[in-house]
């Protein structure tokens, strides 16, 4: 703003601008004269005319012997998440941006999450006084470089029990399944490299290789995992380092990997120098002797990530890599030269969880609920027609197309309309320009009463 402006004005100004940015809500009360006098070192006159001036904008409104509110009908900047056409919004950040926010009388059927009372059964209000009772000599310290060493303890137990054998030392714990995307991106991608993804996949993943300026390929993604043929071939004509996969309940396809899949995979791995690295955020939703990558392999050419936040919860953030030794000791020193440590209390909440008799009822209550909602899931939407991409017992998330929808954008934006969330098959394809008839579908969420008839609604009018 212009030096020239008048004290008054500036305030007025800076006040104004943060209103309509959101920073003060309608029917918000403003601070104080004396808190904004003593915050700026004003003068009382200079506040009253500022807030005069604001009055006589419209923006706020005295109230006798309570000071000065912001007026309902104020004038609100759109807010970020609504800039822009759907088309243009329907991105990367703007799913993550979605996720993270909960809109009164709005149903997001393509929900990365399960739903609250599914993990409820979790009960982490009874073990945060434990945490704290036996933490207090760390707990206002970083931690440990590699991160908590009795949770890296039960990692190992519980690794076993997946065919994954490692080490404490091979463990490294991370602010969630991403920060471990994050250090590896950063640690095998250079600029420019050629990098292999399931396709559809993991859409932050894709934003991440951007980031880094990778070239990122995909490698098509079928009902029993990533297709052979076509990784043979894309091995040959690019020369990769590094794919990225997702062996079971595939995000965002629900599917499986199948065991001579896998066998496949990683021969073509060791005959091209390539190294793999599987995400398996929904390890608890699959039986522990389900056919994953690091098993077969013992870690040699593999890097497993896992995480906590679809089983216990999202805002624990803890995640974890399981490696060779050596390289767990790289990442775990380019952990700490990026993100200084992960957070041992959160870690140490995650580890008293684990520890619990409770846990194990949580994991089977939990794993029955999915196993339920799959089903009626995958039956309502094939009583819409629906194609299924893979039929599977249990699964967070079905990928469906629905008859005479060539393009699953267009039915996301009449849903949307309808107060309606959808995610649309582009968001989750390598190259986002493609059309896609397929979506991905919650199976919590599509048992909501008010998705069905939102969705017949929409597809009798042919919006």
């Amino acid at each position: 703003m212009p030096a020239s402006e008048p004290i008054f004005v500036q305030l007025a100004d800076t006040l104004e601008r943060q209103i309509l940015e959101g920073a003060f809500r309608a029917g918000d009360k403003l601070p104080s004269l004396r808190e904004l006098a003593g915050q700026r070192n004003y003068g009382k006159n200079t506040v009253v005319a500022a807030f005069e001036l604001l009055v006589a904008r419209g923006l706020v409104e005295p109230r006798r012997g309570a000071g000065f509110f912001v007026k309902a009908q104020a004038r609100a900047a759109p807010a970020d998440d609504d800039a822009g056409s759907l088309g243009r919004a329907m991105g990367i950040v703007w799913l993550m941006r979605n996720q993270l926010r909960e809109e009164p009388g709005q149903l997001n059927v393509g929900d990365g999450f399960p739903p609250v009372e599914w993990l409820a059964g979790a009960r982490l209000d009874r073990h945060h006084h434990k945490v704290a009772r036996g933490g207090l000599g760390t707990l206002f310290r970083y931690g440990n470089r590699f991160g908590y060493e009795p949770l890296r303890q039960r990692l190992v137990r519980r690794l076993a029990d997946f065919g994954v054998q490692a080490g404490t030392r091979q463990i490294v714990l991370t602010h969630g399944a991403n920060e471990a995307m994050d250090i590896i991106v950063r640690y095998f991608v250079p600029p420019g490299a050629v990098v292999l993804a399931d396709d559809p996949g993991y859409y932050p993943l894709f934003g991440k290789l951007h980031l880094a300026g990778a070239r990122t390929v995909g490698v098509p993604r079928r009902a029993d995992g990533p297709d052979p043929q076509a990784l043979e071939q894309l091995l040959l004509r690019h020369r990769p380092r590094v794919f990225f996969t997702q062996s079971l309940a595939h995000n965002p396809t629900g599917s499986d990997l199948a065991p001579a899949v896998a066998q496949r995979v990683l021969a073509l791995a060791r005959q091209h120098n390539l190294l793999i690295v599987e995400n398996d955020p929904l390890a608890d939703f699959r039986p522990p002797q389900s056919t994953r990558l690091a098993a077969l392999d013992g870690l040699e050419r593999t890097l497993y990530v896992g995480s906590f936040s679809k089983s216990l919860s999202a805002a624990l953030r803890v995640g974890f890599i399981a490696c060779s030794a050596d390289l767990a000791s790289d990442l775990a020193d380019l952990k700490a030269l990026v993100h200084v440590s992960s957070s041992e209390y959160c870690e140490r909440t995650v580890e008293t969880l684990l520890g619990e008799r409770q846990y194990l009822a949580h994991l089977a209550h939990l794993r029955r609920r999915v196993g339920e909602a799959t089903a009626r899931a995958q039956g309502l939407l094939q009583g819409f027609g629906a194609e299924l991409f893979a039929q599977t017992p249990a699964s967070l998330f079905l990928w469906a197309r629905l008859p005479g929808v060539p393009d699953a954008l267009a039915l996301a934006e009449a849903l949307r309309e309808r107060q309606v969330m959808m995610a649309p098959g582009r968001i989750f394809s390598v190259d986002p320009e493609a059309v896609s008839p397929w979506s991905r579908f919650n199976v919590g969420a599509v048992l909501d009463p008010r998705f069905a008839p939102a969705l017949q609604s929409v597809l009798r009018s042919g919006d």
